[in-house]
Order: C-alpha cells, then structure tokens, then sequence
C-alpha cells in the first residue's frame, strides 16, 4: 500500500492503526471484506497520507468517499484574549498543537501584518516552510524551521488521532523537501525561548526573543510572546505599533522612505 510515509514497516503501519500485523496483510491482498471507515482513517493517519490519498484509500477500500473531517475549532478563554491585548507593546499571538493560529494582538498583527493568523497565512508551520517572505524575514530561519519540526513531532506523537494535524504534516511532506527531511530524521525538539533575527521590510533588522508559555488542560494552546534583546530593537518595535495605530484609527502614517518602499509587512512566526 502506497503512502506518504516511507520508512514504516508493515508491523509499524499496523501497531499505530491498532490493527494486527495478520489483518493489515490481508487487507492489503484484499482478503478482509470490506473495512470499516473508522480503521481506514486510522491507517490514513498512521501514514501520513494527504487528503486526496485519505479519499482514494476509501474509494479502492470501501467503494466510496469518506466523510470530510471538519477542524474543531478551539474556543480561546476571555482570560487569554485579555492578556494578549494587554499587551500592547508586545507582539502575541496563541496556536494550538496544530500550529494553528487561534488569536493575536494588535502588536502583532503591526509586527507580522494584518493577514497575520488569517486564511494562508492561519497556521505558523505553513508559513514557515512554504511563505517565501516568511523565509526571506527569518535570518535564522534553518534553526527555526528545524525546531517547527522537532515540535510537530512531538505533538504528533500525542496526537496522533488527530486528521487536521496529519493533514498539516502530509502537507508540509509533500511541499517542502526539507520539512520531509528533517521529519525523516525523527527529530524531536521542543522549544519554549529562542532569541532570533528578523528582517523586517519596513523597521529593518532586529533581534528579538520569542517565549512559549503553554497553558494547562486538555487545549494544549501556546502563548508565544516576542520581546526586544536590545535598545535598537526596542525603539524600532515601539515605532512599528505607533505606524500601525495611526493606520487602524485612520490617521496617516510617520512619513518615511523605508514605508513608501516597502507596503507590505513580514509575517515572521516562530
């Protein structure tokens, strides 16, 4: 059986769908009947198939195509939405184990941009590996990117039934020859500090450091916080919010050549 995760034996393939090694060799000589759909979801997952294998394993499997997994969306607490406007200097945003982008400040939609944590630009992974404006404003974006990877891993390793997160990942597999590298190497890296630098089209370079704080219960939500490490940083942070309040209360922005030659802001996640 084709797949899009190269490297798993058959034993393993069976062990993470919680089927016998026996049934899932019959299976794949056709000599089970017809399964059921909730045991072929659970071999698209073990797989890390895309959502067009997921359907066509269900078509040859089943004769039909499956039911379409609608995302769950995660409700974000009225404490959290608080503290992250309250917030104003600092760009902060929250994701869930998906990468999903749930909610962000003000601050950070001055820093990333305004579609910030909207349609394409809604999971941080995504806009890692396949935004090439995210890539060109990361200029430790190899150290960044590796630890997306070592992260993802690790909430796959706790989610593994979850259909948008191993979407998420085929995705990136697919799209991306060093995501499907160094997911290959089973990296596993999770990081809650970093100290970075950005190149921002409009404020020019900065170091910042970029905090994690994870929240308790079953949401498995991030808080990520980005601070400024240096004076320089600093002042070009506070004129960055400044620019942006004028923009959304209507008045227009410092005049200065750097925005005339630059409209569109970076989107830099991690």
């Amino acid at each position: 059986m084709a797949g899009s995760a190269p490297g798993l034996r058959r034993q393993e393939v069976a062990q993470l769908a919680a089927v016998s090694i026996d049934w899932y060799i019959r299976l794949e000589q056709g000599r089970v009947g017809i399964p059921g759909a909730e045991v072929l979801d659970a071999i698209a997952r073990a797989l890390l198939l895309s959502p067009a294998e997921r359907r066509h394993l269900h078509l040859i499997g089943r004769g039909e195509a499956p039911m379409m997994d609608a995302a769950v969306p995660v409700p974000v607490s009225d404490s959290l939405l608080a503290l992250l406007n309250g917030m104003p200097l600092l760009p902060a945003y929250l994701t869930d184990f998906r990468c999903d982008i749930l909610a962000r400040n003000a601050a950070a939609a001055a820093l990333f941009g305004e579609n910030f944590g909207i349609g394409e630009a809604a999971n941080s992974a995504c806009l890692i590996f396949l935004d090439p404006r995210t890539r060109e404003t990361q200029l430790d974006w190899t150290r960044i990117a590796r630890e997306t990877v070592g992260n993802l891993r690790a909430d796959f390793a706790r989610h593994r039934e979850d259909a948008r997160l191993a979407e998420i990942i085929a995705r990136l597999r697919q799209e991306s020859a060093e995501f499907a590298a160094w997911w290959d190497d089973h990296t596993v890296r999770e990081r809650s500090h970093g100290v970075k630098r950005i190149r921002h089209p409009v404020a020019g370079e900065m170091t910042v450091a970029s905090d994690i704080l994870a929240t308790l219960g079953d949401s498995h939500q991030r808080l990520f916080v980005v601070t400024p490490v240096d004076a320089a940083t600093e002042r070009a942070l506070r004129a960055l919010m400044t620019d942006h309040g004028r923009t959304m209360t209507g008045r227009p922005p410092r005049a200065t050549q750097e925005t005339a030659a630059a409209p569109a802001q970076a989107r830099m996640p991690g």
